[in-house]
């Protein structure tokens, strides 16, 4: 199966991230279509909205009747998407219900059923109660109580939460334990967006290794035989849109929906293309681009590369009357030594009425404020630091180290500046590079300088080649330890992270 493609002058380079391109004090909203049927609707996971600035609430993690783990939301296997505003207080009572005797394998042994969250992507303090994914840690039986404060000038977007125990991660993440996480305020920055109906889609990794029904599976996302790398081995996993199996998303003719997606996902890359329609891109990793851009808010591409984490937010129009159209995820090239990752279709696109459940973007009272930092002179200047991604039957590594709890920090930065970083992917598959905190600009590959750069917080790293990009620093809320890694849990878990102290 052959994907054809043209791409507009803003589309991306493929192999580049996108970048080249209990409940007190909350209320509950859920939508209440169905997955399927002949209508054309599909629900957004249930929600949860912050109430005078604050959002409290009670998750579990627990394991579901066919053995998988699962956060739990109201007693059902679900996570529900959480939506603040810039000044808001996200408060979270994070009790863990996992046997003590683990019923899955792990990548690292003995497991150990321990198990914390991770706020993607948001910049708050990565130190206790807050996005500590490194001391906050919870044994079964054990809870955690989280206080996170969103910035008042914190940027509005897509971000996500997901567990982060180093060594059952990618376990965690396969299962399906994540959930969205929306900063409002988005529309200050892009009016046309006030009044669109909202499509918020997770998109998840299932795992079909020794699931009986994988050839029905297969069968269902048309699975494409075609191999577009070199990967040995066979087909592990399909996606899932809102932990559905290709479902039917509906969309009147000519209607303009804003679809934020997230590539959920443990290990597997999203090359994402609607049929016929160009994604209007109005966020990426959410970072507004007119955020850093004002006078270009939007970018237009035929597909789209989300590596694991990566996000998208963007318009998307319905097709003519009576046509009905494939939501694609192309095949993408991993390496060599990478997993394989065929083409699949996620969600077929039909038509129905305009009338629908979905809510609303209404006018954001945000008051936008536009960011363009010269950074030319950080750019010409020689990489501050590098990161070397390298493997081996032992392991991954990050410069030569593979990471331990107990060690040091490999770098300290001095929190009030912007760094200039070279990532060498020294391996034969893709590796994509993440940094708890903190945003960045990626603005070259293989030394090559990238037409239209975005800021992002998780970029693909070709295989073989190289990234630059300026870190940004200089949010004075990101001081103690963090980390960066590679996204590819799997990766993570067997060493390819490193702590970082900002100072």
């Amino acid at each position: 199966m052959a994907w054809k493609l043209s791409m507009s002058r803003f589309a991306f380079v493929p192999r580049i991230a996108a970048a080249v391109i209990a409940i007190a004090s909350a209320a509950v909203f859920c939508s209440f279509e169905l997955a399927g049927n002949p209508s054309g609707q599909f629900p957004n996971p249930p929600e949860l909205r912050a109430k005078h600035h604050t959002l409290s609430s009670t998750l579990h993690a627990g394991v579901t009747k066919d053995g998988k783990n699962s956060f739990y939301f109201h007693g059902q296997p679900n996570a529900p998407t959480l939506r603040l505003s810039p000044g808001d207080q996200l408060k979270i009572n994070y009790i863990n219900d996992l046997p003590a005797k683990p019923q899955e394998s792990c990548a690292i042994a003995p497991c150990m059923d321990m198990t914390n969250l991770h706020f993607h992507g948001l910049t708050v303090s990565p130190d206790a109660p807050q996005d500590n994914v490194l001391d906050m840690m919870a044994m079964p039986g054990q809870s955690l109580r989280y206080t996170v404060q969103i910035p008042q000038d914190h940027p509005p977007g897509l971000y996500w939460y997901h567990t982060h125990p180093h060594g059952e991660s990618h376990r965690q993440a396969l299962d399906g334990m994540s959930g969205a996480l929306v900063i409002e305020g988005i529309e200050s920055y892009f009016p046309p967006l006030v009044g669109l109906p909202e499509r918020i889609l997770v998109v998840r990794g299932r795992s079909i290794g020794n699931d009986p029904q994988s050839a029905d599976l297969k069968h269902r996302v048309g699975l494409s035989s075609d191999i577009c790398g070199a990967e040995p081995e066979a087909t592990e996993e399909v996606f899932t849109v809102n932990g559905s199996v290709r479902p039917q998303i509906g969309i009147a003719p000519g209607e303009r929906q804003f679809w934020r997606l997230v590539n959920a996902s443990a290990d597997r890359y999203l090359d994402l293309q609607l049929e016929e329609q160009p994604f209007e891109i109005v966020a990426m990793d959410g970072m507004p681009i007119a955020l850093h851009d004002p006078s270009h808010p939007t970018r237009s591409a035929e597909h789209v590369l989300l590596p694991p984490a990566g996000r998208l937010e963007a318009i998307v129009t319905g097709p003519a009357t009576g046509a009905s159209r494939r939501l694609i995820s192309r095949c993408v090239d991993t390496g060599p030594d990478g997993d394989p990752n065929p083409a699949m279709v996620l969600a077929d696109i039909v038509p129905r009425s305009t009338a629908n459940s979905l809510a609303k973007a209404a006018k954001s009272s945000l008051k936008s404020e536009v960011k363009t930092p010269d950074l030319t002179a950080e750019e010409k200047t020689p990489p501050r630091f590098t990161v070397t991604f390298t493997e081996d039957k032992q392991g991954f590594y990050i410069n030569g180290k593979k990471f331990t709890p107990d060690a040091a920090p490999m770098l300290r930065a001095k929190v009030g500046s912007f760094q200039h970083w070279r990532i060498v992917n020294a391996t034969r598959e893709l590796h994509p590079i993440h940094i708890h905190q903190v945003h960045f600009l990626a603005y070259a590959e293989n030394d090559t300088p990238i037409a239209s750069p975005l800021w992002l917080d998780t970029v693909n790293v070709p295989y073989g080649g190289s990234v630059d990009v300026i870190m940004d620093f200089t949010d004075p809320v990101i001081r103690g330890m963090s980390v960066f890694h590679c996204h590819l849990l799997n990766h993570e878990d067997k060493g390819m992270m490193a702590k970082i102290l900002f100072e």
